[in-house]
């Protein structure tokens, strides 16, 4: 199981229309293929990462820093190859964030390699807790023409679609305007389902708790990220002492050092991490095993591709989220065996691995 050679390249596919969430707009879906080819003819790949810029940084260092780092190394060893390709961080004049990301490509390629060696499914091999994890959407993106009907609509369509929840988009406007638009979407969902106001640190502590004030009654399974980023930690474990809805966080750390202080500062219920901005699956199962000890449910932000088999290999993992084909036409038309989702909940492929059938003719069409 020699490393032999690892391929990156990047896939870019745009939305039919743009999106506007809390605080960013999103006109691509934007990937990186990664594939390491070993001497013994076993070949891992898996896509993830990024969203609207990057990919060139990040195919970069993946070819001139990390391939000379792994080459001739056992794909078996994922810990050692890891710690092999942490040194490339350490570069404080350009943005971490590339490298990392970069490290998190491999480390997930890595890992589809070894299950596919052993035929085993990534799930099972870590532990396999379950073999189907509850699934949310995301939805309530802002639009010009923003209509509480279609919010509720959409919801209920999600709802019927097999979805036992969906992460609403907020944050861009007044708590109050906001306020309204949960609203609408539990009147279209109707009772059970799951609803995440998402702010992306849209709102000040102040802001946010007024925004809480408005949504309490109407049975919100947590809200997310809420508060400016300056002082996120502080604000997070003050809101919390003062509301009733569990706050999630966690996504915007890019390591387990930055989750543990979240914990450590209780300033989150749910952990949120993100394998593909954090350092790879390797990084989350140890952000996974830092929530378990703190009683902490944990789910991976984004890329059900990954995500899936992360949550349901452990016993704290909550869910699994999958965007809808607006939000990521690449995923729905690049994954050929896309999971089943029925009554809410999302079935994990038998196929070793991360367990994928990639459409060759769609790689070639979005290779950027």
């Amino acid at each position: 199981m020699l490393i032999e050679r690892i391929e990156a390249i990047p896939l870019r596919m745009p939305l039919a229309r743009p999106l506007k969430a809390g605080t960013v707009a999103i006109t691509h879906r934007c990937t990186v293929l990664t594939r390491i080819y070993t001497k013994d003819g076993v070949m891992g790949e898996c896509f993830n990462n990024n969203e609207n810029t990057g990919q060139a940084e990040i195919i970069r260092i993946i070819h001139e820093e990390i391939a000379p780092r792994l080459l001739g190394k056992n794909a078996f060893h994922v810990e050692a190859c890891w710690q092999a390709m942490h040194p490339i961080t350490r570069d404080f004049l350009r943005d971490r964030r590339m490298a990392i990301r970069a490290m998190a490509c491999v480390d997930a390629a890595l890992w589809d390699t070894v299950g596919k060696a052993l035929n085993v499914p990534l799930h099972r091999m870590w532990g396999g807790y379950r073999d189907e994890i509850p699934v949310v959407a995301m939805g309530a993106y802002y639009y010009p023409e923003d209509d509480l009907n279609n919010v509720a609509k959409e919801m209920a369509s999600l709802r019927e679609q097999g979805f036992a929840g969906c992460k609403l988009k907020i944050g861009a406007k007044t708590p109050q305007f906001d306020a309204e638009r949960v609203r609408a979407a539990r009147d279209g969902a109707g009772p059970g389902f799951w609803l995440m106001p998402d702010p992306n640190q849209g709102w000040t502590y102040e802001q946010a708790l007024e925004f809480v004030g408005l949504v309490e009654p109407l049975d919100i399974r947590w809200l997310e990220e809420p508060c400016l980023w300056q002082n996120d930690r502080k604000d997070l474990a003050r809101l919390r002492k003062n509301i009733s809805i569990p706050i999630c966080a966690g996504q915007s750390e890019i390591t387990k050092a930055g989750c543990h202080a979240l914990m450590e500062e209780g300033a989150l219920d749910i952990c949120n991490f993100d394998p593909s901005w954090g350092g790879g699956p390797t990084e989350w199962r140890k952000v996974a095993a830092l929530a378990e000890a703190y009683g902490l449910p944990v789910l991976s932000h984004l890329e059900p591709q990954i995500g899936a088999s992360l949550a349901a290999s452990v016993s704290n993992g909550l869910c699994v989220e999958v965007m809808q084909e607006s939000r990521d036409p690449l995923y729905h038309a690049y994954v050929e065996n896309r999971p089943k989702i029925d009554k809410g909940m999302l079935k994990l492929s038998e196929l070793p691995g991360w367990g994928l059938v990639l459409d060759k003719k769609v790689e070639a069409q979005l290779r950027a």
